[in-house]
């Protein structure tokens, strides 16, 4: 275990911001995180568990302790002819899990390649993209309670996923550190690419397996995304707005160009970036903070931009969605 006082968080969140610390903690067992949790420095301070810092954005340096988990482990559960079941460490590199699981054949998260992140913030989000949701895959989920440091296990059905949604995002927020999740794998996957043109770019590189999927999406995002080595970002910044059937009709007829999803007969998923571009806001900036100018859902960092600075950006965006559309978009990256 180690535990560093005053501690730069540049590393361990992709905006670029450099927030400080009061503590720092990195725990690589449950053991360890358990005894950790009925110390002194825990329960006399207040906490934040992050992951790779890929959905965080910090307004301030951080009054109390930052835990990360550094469980790297993936173990075999169980296998059979038509699947395999993996216990995979919540310190795990999300993009290296789904690297491993394709290069054994095994499928079910090829569409969430190159999402950033670690295994356990996966679980949190119920991170998607590309018509597959984390939740998908999930078997179980297994955590610490903080108060009593006693182990939970949570079956997928307990997690109450949704959209961008979990039980450990709302009722559980701040109670529970996930230590690690249980996954399961097809031996013999049916492939998932009926999301806009998926399907298409995958043939013009060759045959429809995991790999070519893998490799594929990955050069979809890299075209659009920005690397957050070079400009500070978290990804996609807003959710995608689920909205009425009847709200949607009625912004249909006023724009029928409008792209949109169906989710179910009461309700249309719309693009959160087209939006955004619509209202004219892709490649425009605001003192250090700007929108991608390659895709307007994405904020990025052009280069010492503070927390404050990127929030006004958002901000901004979001009155003139509001204006333009009727639609209220929400933030999918969390404000400390």
């Amino acid at each position: 275990m180690e535990i560093l006082r005053s501690a730069s968080l540049l590393a361990y969140n992709t905006f670029g911001i450099d927030a400080i610390a009061d503590y720092f903690v990195e725990y690589s067992s449950v053991e360890e995180l358990q005894e950790l949790l009925q110390s002194e420095l825990i329960k006399s301070n207040r906490l934040l568990a992050i992951g790779g810092g890929s959905n965080l954005l910090f307004l301030n340096d951080f009054k109390g302790v930052v835990l990360h988990s550094a469980i790297h482990s993936i173990n075999i559960v169980s296998e059979n002819t038509d699947s395999v079941c993996l216990e995979v460490g919540a310190g795990v590199v999300w993009d290296d899990f789904v690297a491993y699981c394709v290069e054994n054949g095994w499928g079910g998260v090829e569409n969430l390649s190159l999402i950033p992140g670690e295994i356990g913030a996966s679980a949190v989000q119920n991170i998607g993209a590309y018509g597959v949701e984390v939740q998908d895959v999930i078997v179980e989920v297994n955590a610490v309670e903080i108060e009593s440091s006693t182990i939970r296990k949570f079956p997928n059905v307990d997690c109450k996923y949704g959209y961008r949604e979990s039980i450990f995002k709302n009722e559980l927020k701040g109670k529970y550190l996930i230590t690690s999740v249980i996954f399961k794998l097809e031996k013999h996957p049916v492939f998932k690419l009926n999301y806009q043109h998926l399907e298409e770019e995958v043939l013009k590189n060759g045959l429809v397996d995991l790999k070519n999927i893998r490799q594929t999406i990955i050069a979809i995002r890299e075209s659009k995304l920005p690397n957050p080595k070079v400009f500070g970002n978290a990804g996609s910044f807003f959710m995608n707005p689920v909205i009425s059937r009847k709200q949607f009709d009625s912004l249909l007829a006023q724009y029928p160009q409008i792209p949109h999803y169906f989710v179910s007969e009461t309700e249309e998923k719309v693009p959160a970036g087209w939006l955004i571009d619509q209202c004219g806001w892709k490649g425009k900036q605001i003192g250090n903070a700007g929108v991608h100018d390659k895709q307007a859902l994405v904020l990025v960092n052009k280069g010492g931009a503070t927390g404050a600075e990127i929030v006004f950006l958002a901000e901004q965006i979001q009155a003139s969605v509001k204006e333009k559309y009727g639609i209220e978009l929400q933030p999918e990256v969390n404000y400390i």
